[in-house]
This record gives structure tokens, C-alpha cells and sequence, in this order.
């Protein structure tokens, strides 16, 4: 998997986030900084995230993400 593609999924499913990516094609980290977590705990933002890439970590074509879920 790209790192394009993991960015793009995050971005399309929580708009107007700012997102960074970076990884090795099976492993990556994303810093994601949204006002759509304004109000929520550590565990629902990354499951915010985790959410727009529920089909590819399903699939394993994603094995593994770590999440910095921050408000701006």
C-alpha cells in the first residue's frame, strides 16, 4: 500500500483534516490534526481514523498504522 492511498483515505473520510503519512508499505504512522475531534477522547479519535481504513486493515493490505490524533 502507498502512502498517497493511506493519506487520501484518512483525508476523504475526515474532511478538512491536515494529514501526514510515512511508512514502509505495510507499516506507517499518521499525525492527523482535525476540529472533528474537538471534544474527544484518545480512544474515539483513533477510531475516527482507524475507520477510513477499516476495509484495508480487514483485507491486511495494511498491517499496521500508528495515530497522533491532535485538534489544531
Amino acid at each position: 500500500m502507498e502512502i498517497d492511498k493511506v493519506k487520501s483515505l484518512i483525508e476523504a473520510g475526515l474532511p478538512g483534516a491536515k494529514v501526514d503519512v510515512s511508512g514502509d508499505g505495510r507499516h506507517f504512522e499518521a499525525v492527523v490534526v482535525s476540529e472533528a475531534f474537538a471534544g474527544k477522547s484518545l480512544i474515539q479519535r483513533h477510531r475516527m481514523v482507524l475507520a477510513t481504513v477499516s476495509d484495508q486493515i480487514a483485507s491486511d493490505e495494511l498491517h499496521a498504522l500508528s495515530i497522533k490524533a491532535s485538534t489544531p
